[in-house]
């Protein structure tokens, strides 16, 4: 699976570096093939108008510069009686024509190669672009063939293995927390004042004295009454005694609150 992995990651990797090599030449051909054109341009060069195509434009072009160096070439060859600069003789006055002409179709016939060289340099670029595309395609290809043999051969992922954080000593993570500022204690709330208790009197107890009230007693009316003997002359009372009642005496008193004692006959 790594090694799988592994060949389908390279494969991507390369076709990364193909694509920006591609980028590279087609960037440095585009560069060239205009500075070519520019320098051909400044020489204001025209076609002439006996050429075979392109007659009177000026010269940016590697077909226009083809053509201009064959019209000089023909030009030279009608000048100097059909021969070349090596055929002429070194005292012939048309000598120095031929050589100039030479030379001008040299400088043409160069910026003929110079356009091919930078038409050359970005089709390898397109060509490498092309490349790097159909590696990187093939990689991911790779990655989902990998994908699916993983998923065919382990249906169910092993569980990734629990880490336990490391255990910060006390004294680093101390030293690493700011010191939190005192917090005061909320203010206690003030003692309730003491509340004087009143003095518990106790009231004396007086006893009342417990009386016995006779029980009276109803003389029975159908009892005879007995008289009394005479008395003797001796045993006579005296007139001034008071007689005496013979039906008892009944003390009345005012009712009281309290009950009948027990001690009441």
């Amino acid at each position: 699976m790594a090694k799988s992995s592994g060949k389908s990651g390279g494969v991507k990797g390369i076709g990364l570096l193909t694509i920006i090599f591609g980028i590279i030449f087609v960037v440095a051909g585009a560069v060239t093939w205009g500075a070519v054109t520019t320098n051909l341009n400044a020489e204001q060069i025209t076609v002439s108008d006996d050429a075979k195509a392109f007659q009177g434009q000026i010269v940016d072009t590697p077909w226009e510069a083809w053509v201009q160096a064959d019209v000089i070439n023909h030009h030279a060859l009608e000048a100097s009686g059909g021969l070349t600069y090596a055929e002429l003789p070194q005292d012939d006055p048309k000598r120095d024509t031929v050589m100039t002409a030479s030379f001008l179709r040299a400088s043409l016939f160069t910026s003929v190669v110079a356009f091919g060289v930078a038409l050359l340099v970005v089709g390898i670029g397109v060509v490498l672009l092309f490349i790097g595309f159909a590696l990187r395609k093939t990689g991911s290809r790779l990655a989902g063939i990998d994908g699916e043999a993983a998923a065919l051969t382990h249906p169910y992922p092993a569980p990734d293995p629990v880490v336990a954080a490391p255990v910060a000593a006390p004294v680093a993570a101390a030293a690493a927390a700011p010191a939190a500022p005192p917090v005061a204690p909320p203010p206690a709330p003030p003692a309730p004042e003491p509340v004087a208790a009143e003095p518990v009197v106790e009231k004396p107890v007086v006893e009342k004295p417990v009386v016995d009230e006779p029980v009276a007693t109803k003389p029975a009316a159908d009892e005879p009454v007995a008289e009394a003997p005479a008395a003797t002359p001796l045993d006579a009372p005296a007139d001034d005694a008071p007689a005496s009642d013979a039906s008892p005496r009944t003390s009345h008193r005012a009712p009281t609150d309290e009950p009948p004692s027990s001690h009441s006959i």
